[in-house]
Parts: structure tokens; sequence; C-alpha cells
């Protein structure tokens, strides 16, 4: 190669390399750092039990290098917060050199020890960043609390569950037979990924409106941004009433995350396995209610979102009254209807009854699995359907092919089944399906105050869509 070919090249290599890494440090206390978020948040962390990870970014904005001459947990609260630095865990890290205009992840841990208090408290504390003689903060956040747990237990006495403390239940809390579990307005019942609650003697579940009852999985935190875990199916199990347990009694409770939702079993149909007044059952990766041969009553009550069909009735006696069935789930298209009905091959087993009124069946799939009930103890009165169709002995007043143009918004992450002041499903109820128990909705409003009861789980209330407080997954 020519010589003075050879000098111009490694002379134009020499200037590529130093034009585009900027080798030296700089010292000036203007250089410092900048962050992606001034606060990492960890929302509820139940004590012992350790956070989620979370992330943030470092940025080095400066064309040179800068050399941060120490990283580290403050230490000024009783939290125990974990940094991770370049794929090292610690508290407190030194001379940790960041290229110009490059980034550095920071991943952020923590621990609460026990509290021994009933409610929760905050911790703060801060990760303390020095460069070039300047000190920046970023802020740690988290709510610690105490949970009392369950792990396998079976309750062979009566029992309350208070709801000065949340419960958190790994593996299965079983309820024996003779046994009644009494749980009071408020309480939260949190499961750990497969807890789930198996009753074969009895449970009181009595929440109110400014109290309601939870069961939901022990995840606290939140997704993404202002998105609550609750979203989530499959979280933990489900509750299961078995074969034997009768008189089962809920108001209030929110039942959400789980995999197969609440299941009701029973030999004799003719007693009452479950009675349920305002209640919601939502967001399941498979259903949320399922029926065996059990007589059940649901006033006022929510189902929705199931990657499976919303509510499954095996053979037994079923009495809805102002329920709304929806189905948006979120994380798979769902083919299945919105409710399916079944005799179930049992000569033991009686025919099916159910009386289904003044109920909304709407969603992104079909209502109704049964399009003829000729011969059938199936009834369905003044419910709004998506299906076309005509009434007959089975389908009385019902408002076919409508919309009962629900507050809900898929895309937003929003489920709320109320409905606009333009819903098919106001006025076309009948007052005298109206059982007593079932005069006021979730939210206390009276259905006998209007001329005409609106169909599905909540009274219409005119107003603006912006004055709705929506609540997600309700």
């Amino acid at each position: 190669m020519n010589k003075y070919l050879y000098i111009i090249l490694a002379t134009i290599s020499m200037f590529v390399a130093t034009s585009c890494i900027e080798d030296g440090f700089t010292t000036s206390s203007n250089d410092v750092l900048a962050f992606s978020c001034d606060t990492v948040a960890f929302d509820t962390v139940i004590t012992t039990q350790g956070t989620t990870t979370k992330q943030f970014v470092v940025y080095n904005n400066s064309k040179k290098q800068v050399k941060i001459s120490s990283i580290k947990v403050s230490g000024v609260s009783d939290a125990k917060f974990y940094i991770n630095v370049d794929g090292m865990k610690g508290r407190e890290f030194h001379d940790v050199e960041l290229r110009g205009h490059d980034s550095l992840y920071v991943f952020v841990e923590g621990f609460i020890d026990e509290l021994k208090k009933d409610y929760p408290m905050e911790f703060t504390d801060y990760i303390e960043f020095v460069t070039n003689g300047v000190t920046q903060k970023v802020t740690l956040n988290a709510w610690g609390q105490d949970v009392i747990r369950f792990s396998g237990d079976t309750l062979w006495n009566d029992t309350q569950f208070y709801a000065s403390r949340p419960y958190l239940i790994y593996d299965t809390l079983v309820v024996a037979p003779g046994a009644t579990l009494d749980v009071e307005a408020g309480t939260k019942l949190l499961f750990h990924k497969g807890g789930a609650i198996k009753v074969y003697g009895k449970m009181n579940a009595i929440g109110t409106m400014d109290k309601p009852i939870t069961f939901r999985g022990d995840r606290l935190d939140k997704v993404v941004s202002d998105i609550e875990f609750e979203i989530m199916s499959g979280q933990w199990g489900g509750v299961v009433f078995g074969v034997g347990s009768y008189g089962n009694h809920w108001e209030y409770v929110d039942v959400s995350g789980s995999e197969f939702g609440v299941q009701v079993s029973s030999s004799n149909p003719a007693k009452e396995s479950l009675y349920m007044l305002n209640c919601l059952l939502h967001n399941s990766s498979g259903s949320v209610f399922t029926v065996w041969n059990a007589g059940v009553t649901a006033f006022g009550t929510v189902f929705s979102e199931a990657a499976d069909g919303v509510v499954y009735l095996y053979g037994g006696k079923t009495h809805f009254a102002h329920c709304t069935l929806a189905n948006y789930y979120l994380f798979k298209v769902v083919e299945t209807p919105l409710i399916n009905v079944f005799n179930i091959d049992d000569p033991n087993c009686p025919p099916i009854k159910a009386d289904l009124n003044n109920c909304i069946f709407y969603g992104l799939t079909s209502d109704i699995n049964a399009g003829d009930l000729t011969g059938t103890d199936i009834y369905l009165r003044n419910c709004l359907l998506k299906s076309k169709g005509t009434d007959d002995a089975y389908f009385i007043n019902i408002v076919w092919d409508s919309d009962p143009k629900f507050y809900t918004e898929r895309d937003k992450y929003l489920f709320d089944y109320r409905v606009k002041d333009e819903s098919a499903a106001i006025a076309r109820g009948d007052k005298a399906l109206v059982p007593d128990k079932a005069r006021y909705d979730r939210y206390g409003n009276d259905r006998l105050a209007e001329s005409a009861p609106t169909i599905g789980a909540y009274v219409y209330i005119p107003q603006p869509a912006e004055s709705i407080i929506s609540r997600r997954l309700k």
C-alpha cells in the first residue's frame, strides 16, 4: 500500500474514533445526571414478603464521561431498599463511570419487616447520586401492610374474619363441614398464586355499599402507570362451595382476578346453596360463576370478564334478578356465549330450572347457548339480549338486538356497567319482577323510584359521562 495513503487512512481512522468517543471526564458541577423519574413508588407492600422489582434510568447528557463518585440508599427509613447497578446488588456503589450521551439502568427492590400494626404505614427513602460534587436524589416510597396468613389450613370451628387487617391465603383454606366462616364488612382476602377457599361448612360474607368485601390476588402493585394488577386474571384459584354446603350468604362481595371464579356444587338444588346480593364476580381466566345441580340466587350482581363463558349452569335451580352478564375480556378472543345452560346427564339430577328476570346479556360474544328453550324450565323475562329474535313462552318481553350502552371503555381498561342516557335498558324492566331484597342497587339507588326499572344491575341515573366516578372492572 502506498505509504501516503496508509498515513491518510490512519489519520482518518483516528479522527473518526476520537470524534465518536469522548474519553475525557468532565468535572464541571454543571454536568450532572438526569433521571427518567423522580420517585420510585411501590404502592402497598405486604410485610415480610418483599416488593416487586422496579427500575429507572440514569442519563448522562454531557458529551464527556462522568464519574459518579457515589450511589447509595440513604437509609433514613426502616424499610430495607436495595439497588442493582451494572448487575451488582447492594446499597452503596462508588466510582461508577457513565460515558457521554449514555444511560444506566438502576433496579430497586425492598423489604419491610412486620409492623405489628393493623393500619398501613408509609416509608420514604432516597437514592443519593454524587457527581462532580453535586448530590441528586431519587425518592423511594412504599406503604407497608401487615396481614394475617393462612397456608393450607382448615377451619374446624366457627371463625370470624375482621376488617382490621387483610388476610393472605396460600394454598387452600378449607371451611370444614359444620363450621361457619363469618367475614366482616370491609375485609380484604388476598390470595397468593394458586390460593383458594373451599367451603364444606358455611360462609357468610356480608359487606355494605361503603365497606365491600374483597377477594383478589396478593399483587397490590400496578402493571404499568396507573393500571392496577386487578385487571390481570389467573392470579389465584377461586372459591368453591362443595357438596353439602348450604345457606351461604354474600352481600357486596367483589371477586376478581381468579382462575375459575366461584363454583357451587350440591346434591339437593331444592335447598339454597348460595345467595348473592349486589356482588361483583369478574375477570377470570376461566369462567366467573359455575353451578352444578345447586340452588343459587343472585340479585343486583355483575358477572363479567372471563376467558371462557361468564356463567355456566349445569342443572340446579337458579334465580337471577337485575343482574348484568357482560364480557369484554382483555387477553383472549372469547367465542363462548355469556351464559351456558345444560341439563346434567344423570337420572338422580332433576332438569335445570332457571328464572332470569330484568337482566342484561351483552358483550363481545353471543349471549346464550340455547336458542330454543322449548320443553325446558328456563325463562327469561324483561331481559336485554344482544341476539335478534322474537318472544315466545320462554323469552318474555325481551329487548332484542339492543345495546345497553355501558360506560365501559375496554381500550382504557375501564369496566363500568352502569348505563348511559341512550341505553335501551332504561325503563324496560318489570316492577313485579323486582324482589324486595333487590330494591336498591349497589350504589343505593331505588329501582322502584323509576316509572319502570332499568334492566340490569344498576339503576339508571341521568348524568354526563365525565361526572361518572368509575372504578376499573366494576
